[in-house]
């Protein structure tokens, strides 16, 4: 017997829905962020780089392109899955296959040792192909649990929560990794066991998602074309028809496109940043392991009032005018990391990307949130993904090859800045209230 969903705004609908990003944050600040990459660049791969085809290949330029390549494969698939479960009712089904999915290849990363390039990558690959497709069928819940007066806030304690949770597990792997020696461990095996320990966190605090996580009927039946076809393959065919009919349509909300393009190239730079910055720190900069890690600690403990803080920012100046600052802010990032030396001011300016990263990322969901159908949410938020991952895919990529060109990762960085400022401006020109307005005129 399915359950009835509560109404917008309800309390264990809400908790459920964050405790989400609780689970899944370990994974982003351990794995894909902190230890994994540093890993990568230290033990698995070396300071020699790996030599693939006659041309030897750094850890960054080799991280740069497992990242890309991994947003791609989800790229590929976002919108058609989300076209999928808005017309069967499963985004809740498809939310938990893939953060299982996700946090049982990050359980295998702790096979990975020294000299294991491609099943690093490989392991890596799918757990995070999990990861960003579970995000889809998460974020697309958000306008059906809360109302546009709420949205941005509930938005922002999704990060919060997240911050939180990811937080509390990088600091008992950050202790387990600085006190290896006390527990009669090496510290390789210290950072491959609080890898392991982040799959399971992934996985152990989504059953909160599970239980309290309730998901409307759907009210629509298979066409009838389609009956007397296998699910899958039906399922399948409606998810195509539907996401094309969509590219069809969505033209006429142009300041909804608009904002995606906007999206999609300052996301660029600030996902670069978030995937880039350990292994940048250790292989450009040459700091220790633990510097990077107890920056990152800093980052997840300031990110979480700075998710809260600019919901209220965006509640008293419109959330399209607090998104602009963030950018202004990153921009700033970008530049001072171009000049940094030292162990010290890697940590003030992690300070500063705390401060931003919530805002940024908590405002850019909400306010696409408020500007599509509820009905069709996992459909559009599965282009939402496609943006956000399209240019997530070549950001990395991008920093990877003018390191490799340059021998330097310090043009990559300051490079980035290029996509907050043009993002800047296209973001200026979106009228939100004209977006709203051909929302409830059934522009769609």
């Amino acid at each position: 017997m399915r359950l009835t969903a509560p109404g917008k705004n309800d309390r264990k609908t809400i908790f459920g829905w964050c405790m989400y990003d609780w689970a899944n944050s370990a994974y982003v600040t351990t794995v894909a962020v902190a230890l994994l990459p540093a890993y990568f660049a230290r033990v698995v791969v070396g300071p020699e780089g790996v030599a693939i085809g006659g041309t030897t290949y750094s850890a960054t330029t080799l991280w740069g392109f497992t990242v890309g390549g991994a947003t791609f494969i989800a790229f590929v698939f976002a919108p058609v899955l989300g076209s999928i479960a808005d017309f069967s009712c499963a985004k809740k089904r498809f939310l938990l296959s893939f953060a299982y999915s996700g946090s049982l290849f990050t359980l295998l990363l702790v096979f990975s040792r020294s000299g294991d390039v491609f099943r690093t990558i490989l392991i890596f690959l799918v757990a995070q192909v999990g990861f960003v497709s579970a995000n889809v069928f998460y974020d697309a819940f958000l306008p059906q649990i809360a109302s546009e007066d709420k949205i941005d806030w509930v938005s922002g304690k999704g990060y919060a929560f997240g911050y939180v949770g990811g937080g509390l597990q990088f600091a008992i792997s950050l202790g387990l990794v600085a006190g290896h020696e006390t527990l009669g461990i090496s510290q390789d095996l210290a950072v491959r066991v609080s890898l392991a320990m982040a799959g399971l966190w992934w996985a152990g605090f989504t059953l909160f998602t599970a239980r309290y996580l309730i998901e409307s009927p759907t009210t629509e039946k298979l066409p009838e074309r389609y009956r007397g076809w296998p699910r899958p393959l039906a399922y399948g065919a409606v998810g195509v028809s539907r996401t094309l009919n969509t590219l069809r349509r969505v033209g006429r909300f142009r300041h909804l496109v608009l904002f995606l393009f906007a999206f999609m190239l300052y996301n660029d730079g600030i996902q670069t940043v978030i995937n880039m910055a350990s292994v940048y720190a250790i292989d450009e900069l040459g700091l220790s392991t633990t510097a990077v890690m107890l920056t990152l600690l800093i980052i997840q403990v300031i990110a979480t009032p700075g998710a809260l803080v600019f919901g209220r920012i965006a509640g008293a100046i419109g959330s399209k005018r607090a998104v602009m600052l963030t950018l202004v802010l990153w921009s700033a990032v970008v530049v001072c990391a171009y000049f940094i030396h030292t162990s010290t001011e890697f940590f003030i300016l992690g300070a500063a990307v705390g401060l931003v990263l919530g805002g940024s990322q908590a405002l850019s969901r909400s306010f696409y949130g408020s500007m599509v159908p509820e009905q069709a949410s996992a459909e559009f938020y599965g282009f939402y993904t496609i943006f956000s991952k399209f240019s997530a895919m070549w950001g990395p990529m991008v920093f990877a090859v003018i390191r490799q060109m340059t021998g330097t990762a310090r043009l990559s960085i300051i490079s980035l800045i290029v996509f907050f400022i043009v993002g800047l401006v296209l973001l200026h020109f979106v009228d939100e209230h004209k977006a709203r307005e051909a929302k409830l005129a059934g522009a769609f």
